[in-house]
């Protein structure tokens, strides 16, 4: 979080400031899990409405909400929202083709492992609208061996702070 607070200080990060005001609500750690998560496409500049969705539960049908999803998450939520991300999802769905693959899963993080998951199993490119995101993912957290330096430079700047 100190990364995406010192990108949103520089100026060069403005979208991040949604996902930061969402974590002063409630900091415990699945919030920050899903911070951390829903901020990195914004941290590299991506657009990720293809990808990652909210759903509201008495709004948009399914059909609606999956129009144009190729592979991403549909977080699915009651009530008004008001911030970047609910503060609280009763759903997390993983979409293959505007096709709900896996359903009912407890958090985003959660959703992004399984998002992975299916990417790797069925031999799916990453979406190019998330392609530095997945990258990060994949490279820093999973197995950090060869990695553009893009990636490189965000892993070097998360390893000068205390985790």
């Amino acid at each position: 979080m100190e990364v995406y607070k010192a990108a949103l200080i520089s100026g060069k990060k403005q979208a991040l400031k949604g996902v930061l005001d969402c974590l002063e609500k409630d900091n415990t750690n699945e919030e920050r899990r899903t911070s951390a998560l829903l901020g990195l496409p914004h941290y590299f500049s991506e657009e990720p409405a293809n990808v990652i969705r909210m759903c509201d539960a008495y709004g948009e049908t399914l059909d609606v909400a999956m129009r144009g999803m190729q592979v991403g998450l549909l977080i699915g939520y009651e009530g008004a929202q008001l911030d970047a991300f609910p503060q609280e999802s009763f759903n997390v769905a993983v979409v293959a083709e505007e096709t709900i693959v896996l359903h009912n899963l407890k958090d985003v993080p959660s959703g992004f492992a399984m998002l992975m998951g299916i990417i790797y199993c069925v031999n799916l490119e990453y979406p190019q609208a998330m392609k530095y995101s997945f990258e990060f993912l994949q490279r820093v957290v999973i197995k950090p061996d060869e990695a553009s330096a893009q990636i490189h430079g965000l892993r070097n700047k998360l390893l000068r702070y205390k985790l």
